[in-house]
This record gives structure tokens, C-alpha cells and sequence, in this order.
């Protein structure tokens, strides 16, 4: 595997990213699982193979299967509407809630497609950045949590018609997270540590917290080389707590907590990819939901690539190809950059890192390095890792 040994830390180099994790499955075994660089610069403490990273956008997969642990359980259906599950969470009064709310699915939020654009030209947003704004709008306690971001988007007019296109929400996904609690009784959290993770053995993944003071044990630190050209520790910004004062943005620029459901999980390589295990429909480790339940997951979605290459659905982007397909998705924050793969010929890899780089060459880079790695294979370990790691 010296393959990945190379190109990861020559990428890494390249971009002055301070710390790393990779690890592939093949045949449900762990093969390769390896720290890089530092979790911590200043202490000079090395990345473990196991560490534990802010996944951003990863998290949307976590709470696809959620959703699709509750469709199992007879609790909700796809084509469901959200409005009745979340008419408790009431817009500031005197709002006028757009009547098009009332045609917005599960299957919508899964997909991207229930109307919210934050890439419109003179006014686009994502609410789930505006913690401030949203908890003055509706006279909610400041940072907004998700149900204040839900209140405070009641009163705003959708973009588009829900199912008429896809655009990209984290908004829709806290709104998913709200449906989980509302149906199973438990928070967020909890249910799907309960129902999705517990189960396969990814014991180790919770909800992050914004303060570094709050993080993790074994978490890693997040630096912010070549966000504004100012080294490791970035510009520094208005907290989202009142009254915090000016803070890096990694630490108090954006609030984890409300971001539970769309990008808010703290895991591991190996946590995701035995999460990734227990939802890919093969039979090298147990499945979590059964093959009909996997299939809805990943059907009927929205098209994002050119000719319909590939498309969205249910929080994977998914590519048919040679028979069976390659699932992906990737996270990005100011201080973490993050890509889970379930490739087409029975391989699934994950990275993690504790940087991202202005201008997004690294995604793509990193997403060339891990596939020319594996290319470059030429004779895979027969061991299976996953029980050297709790």
C-alpha cells in the first residue's frame, strides 16, 4: 500500500495540510489505516490512525440511513410531506409562510430538491451560517439552533418549487434531523447512535461541539492554512455566542451543534467505513437496512452531472457505472476537508484532514491521489484491521 503512503503525504505537503487519516475496505476488511501528519501542530502530536475529525458534509449519509432506518420501521414514507412533522416549530409572528411548504417531501430534503437555492444570484444564503440573524428573527436565545433556523426559514419565500431542480441545502438536512426526533422520540443523536451506528460499531462518532474547549478526547485541532494567506490560525471572527467576542473561525465561527443532521459528526476513518459497511448493500458485513430499504435509499434521485452521469439521492452522489455504481460524498469547513468513497468493484475508502485550502484544488487532488493510489496497488494485505481499533 505504499501507494497511498506517497501520494497522501506528498498532497498533504503540497498544501501545507497539518494532519490526515486514510483507510480502505476491500471485501469488508479493513486493509490499510494510517495517521498523517499532525492533530496537533503545536504539541507536535501525530495524527493516530483512528483520530477523530469534524466530517461535515459525511454526516449527510449518517442521517440518510436514519431516515431509512424510520421508513423500515413503518414510522415515515419517502414521499411523506414535512409540514405536518415540524407544524410545531411556528415562524415570528406576523410571518407569512410560503404555501409551497406544504408541498415539500422527505424525498425532496433527501435530494436537494425541496426549494431553497443559497446559490441565487443577489440574495442567495444558507441559513445554517446565520445563527444570529435567525434567532433575532423569530426572538429565540442566540446561537440558533436548528429548530430557531427552522422558525426563522418559515418566514422566508422558497426559491423554487419543490422537486423542480436540485441545489445543494444543509438546510434540508436540519430539517431531517428534526423529523428523526419528532418520530422516534429520541434526540437526533441518540437515535442514530442507537439505530445506525451502535449497530455496526461506530461506537466512537458524536455530534462535535463548537468551543475547542469542548472538543473531543483523541479529536483533532483545526487549522486554517491558506484560508486568507495568515498561516495556521486564520482571521479572526465575531462569535457566534453573545458576548464571545472575536474568535478563529474554526472555534466560534459557525455553530456545530445546530449543524448535527447536516454537518456536525465527529468520527473516524474507521468508524466510516464501518458505518459505510453496514448501508452499501454487499454481503461482506451485515447490512443495518435490508437490500430493498438500500435500494429506495439510492434511487429515483436528481441529476447533477452532465447527461445524467450521475445523480443525487438520498445523501449519496451516485455514479452507475460497469454494473453496480460508485457512491461518494465529500464535507468541507473552515478547518476540515473530508470525502467517503463505496467504489463499484467492491472497495470503500474514506480520508479526513484538519485543513482545507482557498479555491478547492484539494478536493479534486485529493479525490485524483486516492484513486491513483488504489490503482497502484499491486498486491492487497489479506488482514482485516477492524479489530485492532475499538
Amino acid at each position: 500500500m505504499e501507494s497511498y503512503d506517497k501520494n497522501i503525504a506528498d498532497l498533504m505537503r503540497k498544501h501545507a495540510i497539518p494532519g490526515g487519516a486514510v483507510a480502505v475496505l476491500r471485501d469488508g476488511k479493513l486493509i490499510y489505516a494510517r495517521g498523517f501528519g499532525y492533530a496537533d501542530v503545536e504539541n507536535k502530536t501525530p495524527v493516530q490512525p483512528d483520530a477523530l475529525f469534524r466530517i461535515a458534509s459525511v454526516s449527510k449519509p449518517v442521517t440518510s440511513a436514519a431516515i431509512m432506518k424510520l421508513v423500515e420501521e413503518g414510522k415515515l414514507r419517502l414521499d411523506d410531506r414535512v409540514a405536518p412533522l415540524i407544524a410545531h416549530l411556528t415562524p415570528a409572528p406576523g410571518a407569512t409562510v410560503d404555501p409551497r411548504w406544504e408541498q415539500i417531501t422527505i424525498r425532496h430534503l433527501l435530494n436537494h430538491t425541496a426549494g431553497w437555492d443559497r446559490d441565487k444570484p443577489n440574495g442567495g444564503f444558507d441559513p445554517m451560517f446565520r445563527p444570529a440573524i435567525a434567532a433575532a428573527a423569530v426572538n429565540a436565545p442566540a446561537p440558533a439552533s436548528a429548530e430557531t433556523v427552522i422558525r426563522y426559514m418559515k418566514g422566508m419565500p422558497l426559491d423554487f418549487n419543490p422537486g423542480e431542480k436540485h441545489v445543494y441545502s444543509n438546510f434540508g438536512y436540519a430539517i431531517l434531523g428534526r423529523v428523526i426526533e419528532r418520530l422516534s422520540g429520541m434526540s437526533y443523536e441518540e437515535y442514530v447512535r442507537a439505530r445506525v451506528l451502535q449497530p455496526v460499531g461506530a461506537n466512537r462518532t458524536r455530534v462535535g461541539r463548537t468551543r475547542i474547549s469542548e472538543a473531543l478526547a483523541d479529536e483533532v485541532k483545526y487549522y486554517l492554512p491558506g484560508e486568507a494567506g495568515l498561516g495556521l490560525s486564520g482571521p479572526l471572527v465575531p462569535s457566534v455566542f453573545p458576548g464571545g467576542g472575536m474568535v478563529p473561525v474554526n472555534y466560534g465561527g459557525f455553530y456545530v451543534e445546530a449543524m448535527d443532521s447536516h454537518g456536525g459528526w465527529v468520527s473516524s476513518t474507521v468508524d466510516l467505513l464501518r458505518f459505510l459497511s453496514g448501508v452499501d448493500g454487499r454481503a461482506n458485513r451485515p447490512d443495518i437496512l435490508s437490500a430493498g430499504f438500500i435500494t429506495q435509499m439510492t434511487s429515483n434521485g436528481a441529476p447533477v452531472c452532465a447527461a445524467g452521469a450521475c445523480y443525487y439521492a438520498g445523501g449519496w452522489l451516485i455514479r452507475p457505472t460497469q454494473g453496480d455504481a460508485n457512491w461518494w460524498h465529500g464535507g468541507s469547513l473552515p478547518g476540515t476537508t473530508t470525502i467517503l468513497v463505496r467504489s463499484y468493484h467492491n472497495f470503500s475508502f474514506v480520508a479526513l484532514f484538519n485543513a482545507r485550502t482557498a479555491g478547492g484544488t484539494f478536493d479534486g487532488e485529493l479525490d485524483t491521489a486516492l484513486w491513483n493510489s488504489l490503482a497502484s496497488v499491486t498486491a492487497f494485505p489479506t488482514h482485516d484491521l477492524f479489530s485492532t481499533f475499538r
